[in-house]
């Protein structure tokens, strides 16, 4: 295999099966949430269960996104794109012929692990293959496909859920994906990078276990308290690795974490910015989708579409705030975004079991109208305050932050919500909800505010200023660079 740039001869092949296997894990990240009563009733599983069916996903995103872009330039990004795709299609066939809920949620771990390879390897296939102003329209459609897929989760799950089964949230990708797999292998040319980075096993397997520890500790405290040995132990075992991991890192050829990016303040300011998007808004989706079903009694369909009014919200305000990242200081979007979100946390406090959903409606609409100021520069922001050359690990790791900030806080918050609804009644559940739609709340004002201070327009690398999103991080990148994550 040559380093020379791979023939172009398929463009729109590679834009078509890039697009298809992001829309796949996109799509299961919120078409699984409005399924999870369904589940729960029909599988007899516990609420832990229900906690471990999103953060099984979300754990193995933040564990391998890193890595598995390293593989990619090792062994071939077509080839590595392939398996991610066969990975998650058969782990989704897996998962909607599950029979019990440790089976589904194993399953869920290698839908994770297919997402991951796809998601990491995805964005290099479309670098390598277009170039120039042909490069930045291909990455608009990618990004068109991303909001497309995130705004049609909850109605499609919705849908599916309530017309056939569950089961048909996960085997709806099986067709997608043996078709993708198919264009991968014939129209899309094999290359990989001339000085590809090794892979950082020991990083990743150490954050793994830190990971897995600290959120089954969680998520165990919710049943057997915080005073059990275990979830001490786990905890323990958590901040200990976590503690140690920087150490790990900084002693490695070749790091799966630049830490070096942690020095400068703009960066840290978009991780916390990241970790609290995901850690409020995101993480809640679960808890909301609960209480329309289970209080306000909607089925998976009537709860999909409200649920749709704040993924409706967020697009109204993504463009446009995609756009003006171009022209005016980031920390102007993401910092007042976070807070927004923050806001409309809040207003959705109070309801009670005899109030209407529409209570919910002012929070829904200003939560998503923040969210949409936040995704698309804070992508930018990701990338736009290193080199080019490390464009690929700047952006991984704000999507570890992403993942990680939803992970722990479905389980922390489902911590707190098992405690406060263990009476089993509709007002108890109500109280849980109110209770941890404040702390989510103050998570993502916390989160802007901190962004606000942090994000500075002169750690930008490219002429001062922020480019716009992934398409431009894209622009910059030569063909042997890393793969950008967003």
């Amino acid at each position: 295999m040559t380093s020379s740039p791979p023939p172009v001869l398929h463009k729109g092949w590679t834009l078509l099966a890039v697009c298809l296997g992001t829309f796949m894990l996109l799509l299961d990240v919120t078409i699984v949430v409005v399924a999870l009563p369904d589940i729960r009733s029909s599988l007899h599983a516990g609420f832990s269960s229900v906690q471990w069916t999103i953060d099984a996903y979300s754990l193995s995103l933040a564990a391998l996104l890193l890595p598995t872009g390293s593989l990619g330039d090792l062994l071939g990004r077509r080839r590595v794109f392939a398996v991610g795709l066969a990975i998650f299609t058969v782990g989704s066939a897996l998962c909607g012929a599950a029979q019990s809920p440790l089976m589904l949620v194993l399953c869920r771990v290698a839908q994770g692990v297919g997402g991951a390879t796809i998601f990491a390897t995805s964005l290099a296939l479309l670098a390598q293959t277009f170039q120039g102003k042909e490069r930045g329209r291909a990455f608009g459609i990618w990004g068109a496909v991303t909001a497309a897929s995130t705004a049609l989760g909850p109605v499609a799950g919705g849908l599916l859920v309530s017309w056939l089964g569950w089961r048909w949230i996960f085997f709806v990708n099986l067709p997608i994906g043996v078709f993708a797999i198919g264009v991968t292998m014939t129209r899309i040319a094999e290359w990989r990078p001339p000085h590809a980075r090794r892979i950082d096993v020991l990083g990743a397997v150490w954050f793994t276990v830190a990971l897995v520890a600290l959120v089954y500790g969680l998520i165990r405290a919710s049943s057997d308290g915080w005073g059990d040995g275990v979830v001490v132990a786990c905890l323990v075992a958590a901040g200990v690795l976590l503690v140690a991991f920087p150490f790990v890192e900084k002693a490695r050829r070749d790091p799966m974490f630049d830490l070096s990016l942690f020095r400068k303040p703009t960066f840290v300011g978009g991780s916390i910015a990241a970790f609290g998007m995901n850690g409020s808004l995101y993480a809640m989706f679960l808890y909301l989708v609960l209480y329309l079903q289970e209080v306000q009694h909607f089925s998976a369909l009537g709860a999909g579409v409200r649920l749709a009014v704040i993924t409706g919200a967020t697009l109204l305000t993504a463009v446009p705030a995609g756009r003006l990242s171009a022209h005016m200081p980031v920390r102007w979007l993401v910092g007042p975004g976070l807070v927004l979100v923050g806001a409309g946390l809040l207003l959705m406090r109070g309801v009670g079991v005899g109030s209407s959903w529409t209570a919910l409606l002012p929070g829904f609409i200003v939560a998503g109208l923040g969210s949409g100021l936040v995704n698309a520069p804070l992508a930018s922001t990701a990338v736009g305050v290193v080199p080019p050359q490390q464009a690929g690990m700047a952006s991984g790791t704000n999507s570890t932050f992403r993942q990680v900030g939803l992970a722990t806080s479905v389980a922390a918050m489902g911590t707190i919500f098992a405690g406060r609804v263990a009476g089993g009644t509709e007002a108890a559940f109500v109280s849980g909800l109110d209770e941890i739609l404040l702390i989510t709340a103050i998570l993502a004002a916390t989160a802007g505010v901190l962004a606000t201070a942090l994000i500075r327009q002169k750690d930008f690398v490219v002429h001062g200023a922020p480019q716009p999103a992934v398409a431009a991080a894209a622009e910059q990148k030569a063909p042997d660079a890393e793969p950008a994550v967003v």
